[in-house]
């Protein structure tokens, strides 16, 4: 099997069951940032080689769990209107993201201010990746056709766990969380 397929030469791609669409296509972008969501998430995870949490195998655990389920959120965002999909985004998915967000955030401080974006490059890399969900998640709402609602929470879900997850590396990793101060006046 080649890597290249020369179909989509011409700006078009294929959906699940093969209709063509452009590659600007709501559905393309929404599955795409997805896509790049979950190489964000690869990034932050490489950067814990060798350190504190790679001998915590249910840490790693989770984030399989994680990236396998955004996956699930691509096929889906991927397969049009009325046909029927092969990978489901269910309410475990969902659960297991509130699960791991309440007992991660259970041991951190208690959020007084903003935080600024940063510390060690895991938690950076996790807090890039929350915006991408983001904006996948506003992508998938301005698709035209109906989304399945469980994918609007679970992106929605994830970027609350992405936020929690870069707070939880940089916590134990000692790294001191930068909050967002008003400018002094002069």
């Amino acid at each position: 099997m080649k890597i290249y397929t020369k179909t989509g030469d011409k700006g078009t791609t294929s959906l699940v069951y093969g209709s063509r669409v452009s590659k600007s296509d709501s559905r393309v972008e929404a599955y795409g940032t997805c896509d790049e969501a979950n190489s964000m998430i690869g990034l932050g995870i490489s950067y814990l080689k060798n350190e504190y949490f790679e001998q915590k195998l249910p840490f790693l655990e989770e984030f399989h769990k994680i990236q396998t389920a955004l996956f699930h959120v691509g096929a889906e965002l991927a397969t049009p209107s009325g046909k029927e999909v092969k990978w489901k985004v269910e309410e475990k998915d969902v659960k297991n993201l509130e699960e791991v967000i309440d007992r991660w955030d259970s041991e951190l401080s208690a959020l007084k201010n903003f935080i600024l974006p940063g510390g060690h490059p895991a938690g950076a890399a996790l807090h890039n990746a929350r915006t991408i969900v983001r904006r996948a998640e506003r992508e998938s709402v301005s698709i035209e056709e109906e989304v399945n609602p469980l994918v609007l929470a679970y992106l929605n879900r994830l970027s609350d766990f992405l936020f929690v997850a870069a707070r939880y590396i940089n916590h134990h990793l000692g790294e001191v969380e930068k909050n967002l101060h008003e400018p002094s006046e002069k």
